[in-house]
């Protein structure tokens, strides 16, 4: 049996791999990267990989992979959701046909202070 220390970002990746992932979308930024870079270094090859110019422009990707039928995956930041919030509301009246997922990531010294001021 084949044993590998991943980070979590990296289990993510694998996972979306292994569930038959198509597309993946992102904007570079830490925490979410790891997802998007893990994803082309393992790349099958016939899994569609792309840094986008925002959080927006990785949505819209996104949304219209699923649109047509395929499995997507977008990553970005807490903050980049906001950023990325008008396709995403738009997709809850128009729906998608394959399969989406948002990953939206947070830092962990955030959600620390969060808990630490009882939000």
């Amino acid at each position: 049996m084949h044993k590998e220390f991943l980070m979590g970002n990296e289990a993510i990746a694998l996972g979306a791999l292994a569930a038959g992932v198509n597309l993946v979308a992102g904007y570079p930024g830490t925490p979410s990267t790891e997802v998007l870079e893990t994803i082309a270094k393992r790349n099958p090859g016939n899994v569609y990989v792309e840094w986008s110019i925002n959080e927006k422009a990785g949505m819209e990707v996104a949304a219209g992979a699923a649109y047509a039928g395929a499995r997507a995956l977008v990553t970005m930041k807490q903050v980049g959701l906001n950023v990325a919030s008008d396709p995403l509301m738009s997709l809850e009246y128009i729906g998608v046909k394959g399969g989406m997922v948002v990953l939206v990531a947070e830092y962990p010294h955030v959600c620390n202070v969060f808990q630490s001021a009882g939000l």
